[in-house]
């Protein structure tokens, strides 16, 4: 494939201090492939320190967010390479995906469509993810002989009671949106014509917030779930020390001085005037 058309395998767009950033494979049910993961890699890279850059939001072109792993680029194609083929792909992918979960950003996933197999990597890599209802969430490795690999097990017992997993991945049977919510794979699932708008809305509560707490916070929450309880308030105890002196706009004591002297919020309805 040339440079250029690896390049058009992922779109991008920023508006708003939101980037969009979308699979474009849409012929292919936006499935993953080499390619695109490379160019993937490359673009959440180029964003993640922009100043005009806030939240990012991951989409999909056509009717589909991602069908998952191209089964012809991704499995036959690099197993025809031998082992050196497969782990190479299989770096590709996981590496974006890992960018993602620390990203310095917080992500946002948009499932507009399909989102199967392997597309559960990024699916948990995000910080938050709405759907429409007419989406469909799916591990269907169990219908074609495999297991649900490429850490999607991993992700299902994640964000799912364990046997609404076990089952999820017995059955290969599909979730519509509405089901994804109530699994827990998404945080909502709305109509498809007003999904773009929610998450825009989102996006824009957040830009609202101080930058630097909402990296901190987005990283306590994934690290303190591997932790015992004892060892996560010692580490939210010294990540708070470190932001108290990390965080350039002095936002901790900014916001109490809003709060205390000014009366000018009420921390559990708002949020402090970061731009004041």
């Amino acid at each position: 494939m040339s440079a250029c058309a690896e390049a058009d395998t992922v779109s991008v767009e920023v508006r708003e201090e939101i980037a969009w950033v979308r699979f474009n494979r849409p012929d292919k049910r936006n499935a993953m492939s080499p390619p695109l993961n490379r160019q993937m890699l490359r673009v959440i890279n180029e964003l993640e320190f922009r100043d005009d850059v806030g939240v990012l939001v991951l989409a999909g072109e056509g009717t589909s967010w991602s069908a998952g792993m191209d089964l012809k680029e991704y499995f036959r194609e690099t197993e025809a390479q031998g082992l050196a083929g497969v782990r190479h792909s299989q770096r590709e992918a996981y590496a974006w995906w890992e960018r993602l979960r620390w990203y310095q950003k917080v992500t946002i996933a948009m499932v507009n469509g399909w989102c199967f197999g392997g597309a559960y990597g990024p699916l948990f890599a995000c910080d938050l993810a709405f759907c429409s209802e007419e989406a469909q969430f799916g591990l269907s490795e169990i219908n074609w002989g495999i297991l649900p690999g490429g850490g999607a097990t991993k992700v299902a017992v994640e964000l799912m009671p364990m046997r609404t997993a076990m089952y999820h991945a017995l059955l290969g049977e599909t979730l519509s949106g509405r089901q994804a919510q109530a699994a827990g794979l998404v945080n909502e699932a709305v109509p498809a014509a007003r999904l773009a708008a929610r998450v825009t809305e989102v996006a824009k509560l957040l830009l609202k917030k101080n930058w630097e707490t909402l990296k901190a916070t987005k990283d306590a929450v994934r690290r303190v779930r591997e932790m015992s309880y004892d060892n996560a308030q010692d580490y939210l105890i010294r990540a708070q020390e470190a932001l108290n002196w990390h965080d350039k706009s002095d936002g901790r004591h900014r916001g109490m001085s809003q709060f205390l002297d000014e009366k000018a919020y009420k921390p559990g309805l708002t949020h402090y005037d970061k731009d004041k």
